[in-house]
């Protein structure tokens, strides 16, 4: 048993390392003008709002009603802490200032909450078989790759250096190992928990696109490209689930 325990753990840390990737097309970016950043904000939006369809359709799955449940729960907490944020006044996160810590600060909580139903996932599916544990393991990691490139899209241009914003990336998914243990060993338990959890994080994240990440692409990009930018970004991560985490 130790042995397996063992084996989940250092499966699901590796999904968690994944996501730290996504920072790398940055290395071969040296300036990034207002305009482009504005479109990236999109492509990132774009991202998200492909990463919670698919959450919603897995939760779903599950069970409907706890996964809507999870959506508007998602939808409240992140509503009550970005007024928590905003009455802080002035932070320092990841390097940034102002309002521009204030999203970084967003972006990272939603997608750590993100990170737990996933580490949830992992362990269930290892009390299921190891295959199937091995399989979504798999399936994360690979999906955990576009989601810290979601989060490179708002840190790096805003300042934050590309090891920093992988190391932030990282961060977000720690709670996917950290949970893959207790889900494992207590799957019953936990079990019910996931489409909650799931939708959670889904509601939070639709919730940052069209709070924060549109608005902030409409600032220098007109509404075709941010649409484009969008539905680009949608599409391609969608294709990279269904025909990558498939072959």
């Amino acid at each position: 048993m130790n042995s397996k325990l063992w084996n989940i753990f250092l499966a699901a840390s590796l999904t968690a390392v994944a996501t730290g990737i996504g920072a790398l097309p940055f290395l071969f970016i040296q300036r990034i003008s207002r305009r482009w950043l504005s479109i990236f904000h999109a492509a990132a939006g774009g991202l998200m709002l492909a990463a919670s369809h698919s959450l919603i359709r897995e939760g779903t799955n599950i069970n409907p009603g706890r996964a809507f449940s999870g959506i508007l729960l998602g939808l409240g907490l992140i509503v009550i802490a970005n007024r928590l944020i905003r009455r802080q006044g002035d932070m320092d996160v990841a390097e940034l200032a102002g309002a521009d810590a204030r999203k970084a600060l967003l972006i990272l909580g939603v997608m750590t909450a993100h990170s737990f139903a996933e580490g949830v996932g992992v362990g269930v599916s290892y009390g299921d078989s190891d295959q199937l544990g091995i399989f979504v393991t798999a399936a994360i990691a690979i999906h955990n790759i576009p989601e810290g490139l979601a989060i490179s899209l708002v840190l790096i241009p805003r300042g934050t250096p590309i090891w920093k914003s992988s190391g932030w990336s990282i961060f977000t998914s720690l709670p996917q190992p950290l949970m893959a243990i207790p889900a494992f060993l207590f799957v019953l338990a936990f079990e019910p928990f996931l489409p909650v959890g799931l939708g959670l994080a889904a509601g939070a994240m639709i919730w940052m696109v069209f709070a924060e990440l549109i608005p902030d692409a409409l600032e220098e990009a007109t509404g075709p490209e941010v649409g484009i930018a969008v539905t680009v970004a949608f599409a391609a991560l969608l294709a990279f689930q269904e025909y990558v985490l498939h072959l």
